[in-house]
């Protein structure tokens, strides 16, 4: 009897390594998860419990979480963009404001992460925000009237359930036969939320895969963002209603006289901040509200992960959770994000990977990351060889701890290039002239700059004089003390002016 248990423990054994091979050997299933505007520490595997991610928690605790992750650029459209193409806005131009305010052309797109896993015999899914558009050949202004989805991209996605920002705003979804689908959007369905219908819409994609073909699935949530009870479901608002968030110690009540001239008086953060954010009972209100929606995120990544548990697929998929940008929620005195300031530009990165042994996948990392090195990790991932337009890192040595960290990058690099006055005025028949007009009225906030370990640099590099800021993010994390005029920080000041023009010079050539 004792024999036979042993023949059939090792039988069972033998069954799972085999498995747990073969896993390895295919072309992983990939899902790459993004919120909107979602802060990098608003969830309990960042540091703050009190806003009740346990799916999400749960999820990082068996994943690789990265605490270094930085946005390239921190508003949606160019970042989205970025995250898909592996470049940087320099480079892509996709953004709100001229001159930077092209759309993305097909030929660029044919070499984003979905089009090439396309190419590459998966079976690609996209579902909620696109947050820009792609039209055959780049072309000002980035935000036609019409987006033309479904010409554009039905040859890139299978399955598509989307839409510019909202569902309930010109959405689009294929396969038009898909009853299914056709269900969760029916017009006049008793509203159960945007978050629950994405999460729904999720879930259909997993029910109409074929078991034969690998697939990668972008879902990118229209929450974190808005506040207003139609972007909530607003059963989860009950939980957080009379609960009293903590609040940053770099939160400002009122206004904040420290921020640069330029930034008070021509930055839409500034004045936000003034109407929604300044006082505690305004940032309790906006807080509660963004919970309740992160909330319901994580409800949609638990249901994911059962699913991917009962299809017996969990094993050979991968699971990237970010945002595509920070949200300052009144810290620095600012509401609204694209400044330069950590709460803007840190970045939630969870990377969990079925296919390694679970004691290898299980850890913080520390490494330098940019929202730039997405696409290329993705394709690297799925088995394939990053287009030579990426600019980004692949991260998959890092993922296996096989990289060689003494030759790691040592600097991310990060930008704005948004203008309020720029987008009120993007109809306009002359955007240049209004945009040379700005610079030369000393009013452009536009930035760029370096992010390493310990410091943070960036320029307001249109201003005359030009407009700097150093932070120690190791001793001053909250970046309340500009070092800038510190003599005893010149050499340091000089390398990251040095080092910020050197990448800016490599991205744009």
């Amino acid at each position: 009897m004792k024999k036979k248990l042993i023949i059939l423990f090792s039988f069972a054994s033998a069954v799972f390594v085999l498995h747990k091979a073969n896993a390895q050997n295919k072309q992983p299933n990939i899902i790459f998860l993004m919120t909107d505007d979602q802060r990098w520490d608003n969830m309990g595997c960042y540091g703050k419990p009190e806003f009740a991610t346990p799916n999400i928690d749960k999820l990082a605790g068996e994943s690789v979480v990265f605490d270094n992750a930085f946005y390239a650029v921190a508003i949606c459209m160019p970042s989205r963009v970025t995250m898909m193409t592996g470049r940087y806005n320099s480079n892509h131009r996709v953004g709100f404001v001229a001159p930077d305010n092209y759309t993305l052309s097909q030929a660029d797109f044919s070499n984003s992460y979905p089009a090439m896993l396309k190419t590459a015999g998966y079976r690609t899914g996209f579902i909620g925000k696109v947050g820009f558009t792609v039209t055959e050949n780049g072309q000002q202004p980035s935000i036609p009237k019409e987006h033309f989805y479904r010409e554009n991209l039905a040859d890139t996605f299978d399955f598509f359930a989307g839409s510019e920002t909202r569902d309930d705003k010109g959405f689009v979804m294929w396969p038009e036969n898909d009853e299914g689908l056709k269900q969760i959007y029916k017009e006049g369905r008793e509203n159960s939320g945007r978050t629950l219908r994405t999460g729904e819409a999720m879930l259909r994609f997993l029910e109409t895969q074929p078991e034969d073909q690998p697939f990668c699935l972008s879902v990118s949530f229209y929450a974190v963002k808005h506040d207003s009870n139609k972007d909530m479901y607003m059963p989860h608002f009950e939980q957080f209603k009379e609960f009293d968030f903590s609040v940053p110690d770099n939160w400002v009540e009122g206004t904040n006289e420290k921020l640069p001239k330029v930034v008070k008086e021509n930055a839409r953060g500034y004045y936000l901040h003034k109407q929604r954010s300044s006082k505690p009972e305004q940032y309790q209100r906006l807080v509660r509200r963004f919970a309740t929606q992160g909330y319901s995120v994580d409800d949609q990544v638990g249901l994911l992960v059962e699913r991917l548990k009962e299809k017996g697929i969990l094993d050979n998929t991968i699971i990237i959770y970010t945002s595509d940008n920070g949200r300052f929620q009144g810290s620095h005195g600012l509401f609204d994000k694209c400044l330069l300031y950590e709460e803007s530009v840190k970045a939630p990165l969870i990377i969990y990977d079925g296919r390694v042994q679970e004691s290898k996948r299980k850890r913080r990392e520390d490494a330098l990351v940019s929202s730039v090195d997405m696409a290329p990790t993705i394709v690297s991932l799925a088995g394939l060889k990053p287009a030579k337009s990426m600019q980004g890192e692949d991260l998959t040595a890092v993922l296996n701890q096989t990289e060689d960290m003494s030759q790691w990058r040592d600097a991310v690099f990060m930008e704005d290039l948004f203008l309020v006055d720029m987008f009120k005025a993007r109809n306009s028949p002359n955007p240049d002239a209004l945009n040379q007009e700005l610079i030369n009225n000393n009013k452009s906030y536009r930035a760029r700059g370096v992010r390493t370990n310990k410091w943070k640099y960036f320029v307001y590099y249109e201003h005359t004089p030009k407009i700097e800021e150093l932070y120690d993010i190791e001793n001053d994390p909250l970046e309340q003390i500009n070092l800038v005029n510190s003599l005893e920080n010149r050499e340091v000041l000089k390398k990251l002016r040095k080092k910020t023009e050197e990448l800016f010079q490599k991205i744009i050539h």
